[in-house]
Parts: structure tokens; C-alpha cells; sequence
């Protein structure tokens, strides 16, 4: 199970360092304490939970790390929650998620009265911070501080079996209900030893934590570091601001981002030909990997493989991989971007039609994709998992439908990624359907339709998101502030714009083209 490589390392390993967060240090002998002490108070309250999960509203603390690992320690899957997130979202996520204990770290006290008071399910609060003046919680929730944690126990922990979910992930979901995509324990483990199987890393290696809990590339820097006796070291929300200072104060050896942090760190004048000569592993993934910063990158990190991930959540964080050369890679560009590559081994892709047929070599189509690494499913919507996750004609394996457009590969050459075949985008990493932003509009600015696109583009997906709504009467500065209340922080709507009427096309629907081309002709409203 994915937490015998934490364990593994606390045998090993135990006076390394195991986190650092900021200037706190916690060995592995330290960490395991820690979420020994929580499994122990979840068992102790949670005796026999009606689902295995556990959230943890939590973010850059030893507590957000010590959370997952006890959920994790007490047989309970992990469910993520960012303190960021508007509270009307988070209450629907515990709500949904059917779990009976949150923890929480400092971070996520300010909205925990008005979170808890909109949940009617009986909550057990974890809070394992020592915190002045915190005595209790709205009923019919339960407080357990940290001078009531039980001492860590050192009985077997709970079996496992392979399809256990490790985490409940909730993305974002076209009809403004987030989905959470179900990861199993063997999904996790099997991305783990794969990667470990390519990359050459031990105890001594530092991995960047740029991700927050709620991203699903974070079980990349915590697990594979966690097997192998690494140091998971994660930036403060001030770090972040200056992430380019961080590689090097941090001593970092195994880079995982979004490529728009390299391309914010070009911009900045961080990726000078041989500035970060400690690196030895550079992955990227989430969004479209722009060539040019690849090749700045690589030359930046002179010493390191660079290599471009693909994968969406319901495919274990990534499942195609692609290396950069320096001499072979630019002309397997495509669009200026890099490729995606080839399977993870176990892994098989098909490029299909409509109809789900496999097109010819050369042609475009939607990527499916088959193997070890397809998760479980949608919790608690067998509508959505039988219509993503799919049996192809020709086959009798279950296939994940990306909605991702590739060019399916012609002798040998690596797979391109060519676009999205519905209205998803990637704003900063963050996989978006503009349906929930467009529903979150719609329920502010009382009317029937709404739009929503990505604007401006950039290299690896668009800057933020600009709104349209027609035929009512708003003020459009109070329209994009009630919408952002709805929705967390990343979604990035810059502004929205009220119209007269929308321009249609001659089917007469909404033309989407026409309001793009108003945008990129400097339309302002």
C-alpha cells in the first residue's frame, strides 16, 4: 500500500529529514509520531467509519502532511481540501465526500465556524495545532485540540486491499458540481514504481512541493520521495512568490511544476544557461509543455533529465512520458509544443473517432486510455463514470476517455497532444471545465446562459477567464466578484462582460468564435 514506502523509510531512515516547510523540520522518526498520533485519535473516535475517508483541510503545515499520512495510517483514504476554497464549495466536498472526521492545521481556523455550521453531518474536528481560545465547535460537531490526541499507537495498522481508495480528489465539474475521482491505493503504487523504476533517487535527493493537496501531481513529491528516504520540501505561500530563490535556498535535486512556473521563471531571468546545476530530475506536467522553455530549461538545469508528463487525475497523475533532446526533440515538436510520448508500460492508448473507432496513423482523434493506472471511478455518480470510462469496439479492457486531441503516432514517433475536444482548458495548471464557470455565472446574474473562455492564451493554456452574459441588468464588476465567491481562487475570471444580446452563428446558437475575435480585437465592455 502506498503508505509501506513512508514506513519502509521510517525503518531506514530515521533521523533524515523526512519535511521541511519554511524553517520547521520534521525527521521521518518525527513525522511518523506525529501521524501515529492522529490515526490513533481517529481510531479512537471513528471507530467504525461508514465510508474510509478522512478530509483534511489543511495547507503548507506539518499538520496538512501528518493528516494524510494518519488518514493514511488509520485505513482511510484522504480527501484534500484547500482553505482557499470558498466555503459554500467546501461544505458541499465534506458534505459529498460522506466523511465523519476533518483535520485541521492554523490555516483553515478562520473559516472553520462558518464551514462547520453549514454541515449537517456529524463531524469528529481534528485540530492537532496547539491553538489559543479554540474550546469548541458548532453543534453537532465534535473538537478534539491537541492536548486530547492519544498517544501514538504502535499496533499493526488496518489491511488494505489494492481498490482501497488512497485519495478522493474532487476536479472540476461541468454542471458546477465538482467530481471526485476515486485514486485506489494499487493506482498509486503502481505510478510510484514506475517512476522510481526510471529515475535514479535516494535519501539524499531534496523534492520541490509546489502543488497543493487538492492538485493530484502533489502524490508525485510526497510518495516517491517518501519510498525512498527523500526530503519532501515545500515552500511557504511567501516562497511561492519567489519560487526561483527557492530552488536553490531549498537545495533542491528533483523539480515536478506546471510549466507555467518555468515560463514565469524565464520571464524572470531565473533559467540562465547552467543556473541550476543541482538539479538532476525535471518533470513537467498539467498542461501543454511549450518547446522554447524546455529547451531554457534544459539548458538551465544542464545536469538534470527534463521530461514532459501527460495524464489527467482519472489516469494516476500521469501516464505518458516523453524525454527531452536536445538534438532529436525540435523537430518532434509540434506547435511548438513538446510531445507527450509513449505509455507508461502496462499502460495502452488508443486515438479514436466519435464512434470510438481507432483512426488512421497520422490522423487526429481523442486519446483513450487502458492499464493499471485507471482509477476507480467518480464517487457517487455511475452516470459519469459509464460515460467517461468506457470499452472501446475491439476490445475488452476499460478505457478512460480524455477528451484530449492527439496525432496517433506514425513509425514510431511520439505522441503530439493537439488540443481538447470539449470545453476544458488549463489556467496555470488547473484543469477547468468552463461549464462550472459558466454555471456559476448563470446562478449570479439570474439568467438562462452564460459564457465562459479562456483568455489570454499563452504557450501551455490561457492567463485567466473572461465571462460574457447578455440581456440583463448587472453591474459587471459586481457580477465577477459574486462569481469568484463561488468559485476557488485558480479559476482566474478576470472580468465579465454584459451585452446587449449574444452573436449567433447560422444554426443559431451563440457564436463562441465571434467573442473570442472581440476579445483579441480589444473589446472591453
Amino acid at each position: 500500500m502506498i503508505r509501506a514506502g513512508f514506513l519502509r523509510s521510517v525503518a531506514l531512515h530515521p533521523d533524515r529529514p523526512a519535511l521541511e516547510v519554511g524553517e520547521q523540520t520534521l525527521t521521518y522518526r518525527a513525522l511518523d509520531a506525529f501521524a501515529r498520533r492522529i490515526a490513533a485519535t481517529l481510531a479512537a473516535h471513528v471507530p467504525s467509519p461508514r465510508q474510509p475517508l478522512t478530509a483534511v483541510f489543511a495547507q503548507r503545515s506539518p499538520t496538512a502532511y501528518a493528516g494524510v499520512l494518519g488518514a493514511l495510517y488509520r485505513g482511510h483514504g484522504y480527501v484534500p481540501m484547500n482553505p482557499d476554497f470558498p466555503v459554500d464549495r467546501l461544505a458541499s466536498m465534506l458534505e459529498r465526500a460522506e466523511v465523519d472526521a476533518v483535520i485541521v492545521d492554523a490555516q483553515g481556523l478562520p473559516k472553520l465556524d462558518e464551514l462547520l455550521r453549514l454541515v449537517d453531518r456529524p463531524l469528529v474536528v481534528l485540530v492537532p495545532e496547539a491553538v489559543d481560545g479554540l474550546t469548541s465547535v458548532p453543534a453537532p460537531h465534535t473538537l478534539v485540540t491537541a492536548d486530547a490526541l492519544h498517544d501514538a499507537a504502535q499496533d499493526p495498522l488496518p489491511a488494505l486491499a489494492s481498490d482501497a481508495i488512497a485519495n478522493l480528489l474532487f476536479t472540476s465539474g461541468s454542471t458546477g458540481q465538482p467530481k471526485g475521482v476515486m485514486v485506489s491505493q494499487g493506482n498509486l503504487v503502481r505510478f510510484i514504481e514506475l517512476v522510481l523504476a526510471r529515475y535514479p533517487l535516494g535519501p539524499e535527493d531534496r523534492f520541490s512541493q509546489l502543488f497543493e493537496l487538492v492538485f493530484d501531481l502533489s502524490g508525485f513529491d510526497m510518495f516517491a520521495a517518501w519510498w525512498v528516504g527523500a526530503c519532501v520540501c515545500c515552500p511557504t505561500k511567501a516562497q511561492m512568490l519567489t519560487v526561483g530563490q527557492f530552488v536553490h535556498d531549498a537545495r533542491l535535486t528533483v523539480w515536478f511544476s506546471v510549466p507555467s512556473t518555468a515560463v514565469l521563471m524565464k520571464r524572470l531571468g531565473f533559467l540562465e544557461p547552467g543556473a541550476l546545476p543541482n538539479l538532476k530530475v525535471s518533470l513537467f506536467c498539467g498542461e501543454a509543455l511549450p518547446a522554447d522553455v524546455t529547451r531554457t530549461w534544459a539548458e538551465a538545469a544542464s545536469n538534470s533529465v527534463v521530461e514532459n508528463l501527460y495524464g489527467p487525475t482519472e489516469l494516476t497523475l500521469a501516464c505518458t512520458w516523453y524525454t527531452w533532446n536536445a538534438d532529436r526533440s525540435p523537430a518532434e515538436c509540434e506547435n511548438g509544443l513538446v510531445p507527450i510520448g509513449d505509455p507508461f508500460p502496462g499502460m495502452t492508448a488508443r486515438v479514436v473517432n466519435a464512434d470510438l473507432a481507432e483512426v488512421a496513423p497520422g490522423e487526429l482523434g481523442e486519446l483513450l486510455m487502458a492499464g493499471p493506472q485507471v482509477t476507480l471511478g467518480y464517487w457517487r455518480d455511475a452516470e459519469k463514470t459509464a460515460a467517461a470510462f468506457v470499452v472501446p469496439p475491439g476490445s475488452d479492457a476499460v478505457h478512460y476517455r480524455t477528451g484530449d486531441l492527439v496525432r496517433r503516432p506514425v513509425d514510431g514517433a511520439p505522441m503530439t497532444f493537439q488540443g481538447r475536444a470539449d470545453t476544458q482548458i488549463k489556467v496555470r495548471g488547473y484543469r477547468i471545465e468552463l461549464g462550472e464557470v459558466e454555471a456559476a455565472i448563470r446562478a449570479v446574474a439570474e439568467t438562462d446562459f452564460a459564457v465562459a473562455l479562456g483568455w489570454p492564451k499563452n504557450d501551455a493554456g490561457y492567463d485567466g477567464i473572461v465571462g460574457f452574459v447578455a440581456g440583463v441588468n448587472a453591474d459587471p464588476k459586481a457580477l465577477k466578484a459574486a462569481v469568484a465567491r463561488r468559485l476557488p481562487p485558480y479559476i482566474g475570471l478576470s472580468r465579465v462582460h454584459v451585452l446587449p444580446e449574444f452573436p449567433l452563428n447560422v444554426n443559431g446558437k451563440v457564436d463562441r468564435k465571434a467573442l473570442g475575435r472581440m476579445l483579441e480585437e480589444g473589446f472591453r465592455g
